[in-house]
């Protein structure tokens, strides 16, 4: 008997996403009846792509149009001269993007994967699909309609990929399975100490984390400080972690991962609805099966307090376990192409607890395995370090915006991790496990003139800029630094205000007399709004001038319309300074841009 062929899907992702959108893709081709096999990027061998007979491909796209760190490696061997135009002739390919339309170069990886994978003879199945966070459902406006045109042309391709049709959906209860992991309970006698209380608590989440199995290093925090002025609807703090057992030696511009904790009452909560024992001790396996699971399930082999398990989200498997019929249809219908955008309105849209899904349905008993699988492993959170290690040598600082917002149902929400980290009480010895990563800002040499732009917390990875540029100047000639910082009210939210005016004093890095300067933009304090891209036309000579030396341009802040709004403000200035048409003047940024000194952070 002809072995059916197995679809194959590859993912690169730097913060998750487009782990869970791998994962949507290879969920439907199951429920299908598709062989499925899912791996990172990272843990395929690409000298083995020409035998793949059909690949899917889920990229995300980081920063300035950057590859995401577990695609480097894949993308350089893809970049090799010697292979040859039929070097994948053989294989079916299709790409999705993730990525946010407010980035200048709005998902480039996957543009650029596509058209190589085509110059290497590779054919693709459907037209690359490009999903937008900045569209009100997110990337899977364009991954559901996607993936339909997906299964349809596969299918003609090979039949034998879908045994019974692409639009054949296996009966829940068919296609469910078993559990793909094995949960093992332990005496609480025989359970080491050293896993008790706090460390199995903070270990165990990192421990379960699909792509980070251990942390770079546990920071003790040393200080929170508010920096907004009660009350005015804002909340911005500052930050101190010192590193407990050795230094991370990071590079400003970089950034920080932390793992949160969560409200324990809610976690008392979902265990209590839950009926589980909180104080039990267990270990996770995962169940020998050849499943798309397996090639990134992570087992926990060190015994953890089952408390630990507290995040999941909804899936389809809750149908199955829901007893009651008008619960059942409710959740089926929720799973289905047809319900998606009212799934929308009722989980991502108001952005509802897992508690909160469960007490919706209160038929839904779920085992604790199923629970183990379906839960999403609690995600880092990633943070522009706002300090220098030269000034700070034994600490990382943070700026962290306190999120919270009220749902289309009035609902209150916050975000887990800033609002768990303003919670947090330096005096109570508060140890959080901590990743290190380069971020999009590379370290300026002290020789280059700077044009920095970070309005709000953007202001946060200039910070570090300015310390280590102090530090520098007190030994030999630097550049001139410009900061064009931005914030609504001059009371209520000038982030380090006494920091940044320090610097303009006294010959210092931001002061006029060294040929910077430090410009605030105050939105709200007149009723013409004022942002940071008029400051910048207003200083358009100096600006113009440091350009014209050689300087770069860094900007960090709200992915939304700043970034854009920052560009244009340089296009008008170097038409107007220079004499040059529009046209040129985006040439001259592009070239810019393209010599490595016109840099973005932006977040959403």
């Amino acid at each position: 008997m002809e072995e059916r062929p197995k679809l194959l899907i590859l993912y690169a992702t730097q913060t998750g996403n487009a782990l869970d959108a791998a994962e949507q893709v290879a969920r439907e081709a199951d429920r299908r009846g598709c062989s499925v096999k899912l791996l990172s990027v990272d843990e395929f061998d690409a000298v083995s792509l020409p035998h793949m007979g059909a690949v899917v491909f889920v990229v995300s796209t980081t920063g300035q149009g950057d590859t995401p760190d577990s695609m480097k490696g894949f993308w350089k061997f893809l970049l090799q001269r010697n292979l040859g135009r039929s070097w994948l002739e053989e294989v079916h390919y299709a790409v999705f993007g993730l990525g946010d339309s407010g980035y200048q170069k709005y998902n480039f990886v996957a543009k650029k994967l596509d058209r190589r994978l085509s110059d290497l003879g590779a054919v693709a199945i459907v037209e690359r699909g490009l999903g937008d966070d900045q569209h009100p459902s997110g990337y899977e406006a364009a991954l559901d309609p996607w993936m339909t045109s997906l299964w349809n042309v596969l299918n003609k391709i090979n039949p034998k990929f879908f045994p019974n049709g692409p639009d054949y959906i296996f009966p829940s209860k068919q296609s469910i399975g078993q559990p793909k992991f094995q949960i093992t309970y332990h005496a609480i006698d025989k359970i080491d100490s050293q896993f008790s209380c706090s460390s199995a608590r903070r270990m165990s989440p990192a421990k379960f984390s699909r792509d980070k199995s251990r942390p770079d290093c546990f920071l003790k925090l040393v200080k929170n400080q508010p920096l907004t002025k009660e009350g005015c609807g804002r909340d911005v703090r500052h930050f101190e972690f010192e590193f407990v057992s050795s230094v991370v030696e990071y590079e400003v511009g970089d950034n920080v991962e932390v793992l949160p904790g969560q409200d324990p009452a809610l976690v008392d909560a979902f265990i209590q609805r839950c009926n589980l024992d909180p104080e039990a001790f267990i270990t996770v396996h995962p169940v020998e099966m050849m499943n798309y699971l397996d090639a990134h399930a992570n087992a926990i082999a060190t015994p953890i307090k089952l408390k630990s398990f507290v995040s999941l989200t909804m899936d389809v498997v809750l149908s199955y376990f829901a007893t009651a019929p008008h619960e059942k249809e409710k959740l089926q219908y929720f799973a289905s192409p047809e319900g998606r955008d009212d799934l929308y309105q009722y989980n991502q849209k108001e952005r509802r607890t897992v508690l909160e899904v469960l007490e919706d349905f209160p038929s839904v008993q779920m085992p604790f395995e199923w629970l183990v699988q379906l839960v999403p492993p609690l995600k880092t959170r990633a943070f522009s370090i706002s300090s220098s290690l030269a000034a700070v040598p034994n600490q990382v600082h943070l700026t962290v915006n306190v999120v919270s917002w009220t749902t289309p149902l009035k609902r209150k929400r916050s975000g887990l991790c800033s609002m768990w980290l303003s919670k947090l009480d330096p005096e109570q010895c508060i140890y959080v496990p901590a990743w290190f990563n380069k971020g999009s800002l590379p370290p300026p040499p002290p020789s280059l003139p700077l044009i920095l732009v970070g309005p709000g917390t953007g202001c946060a990875p200039f910070q570090g800029f300015v310390e280590e540029r102090a530090i520098q100047s007190a030994t030999r000639e630097t550049a001139p630094v410009i900061f064009f910082f931005g914030c609504r009210n001059k009371e209520n939210d000038y982030l380090y205000r006494e920091f940044w005016l320090s610097h303009t004093q006294n010959g210092g890095v931001l002061s006029e007399t060294k040929g910077g300067g430090f410009y605030v933009a105050f939105s709200r304090d007149q009723p013409q709004k004022v942002y940071v891209q008029h400051k910048i036309r207003e200083h358009s000579h100096q600006v113009w001038s440091l350009l014209s030396e050689g300087a770069a341009v860094y900007v960090a802040g709200s992915s939304t319309k700043m970034p854009s709004d920052v560009f244009s403000a340089f296009e008008d200035i170097i038409s107007k300074e220079s004499g040059f048409p529009k046209e040129a003047a985006v040439r001259w940024l592009r070239a810019l841009e393209k010599a490595g000194k016109y840099h973005v952070e932006a977040w959403s």
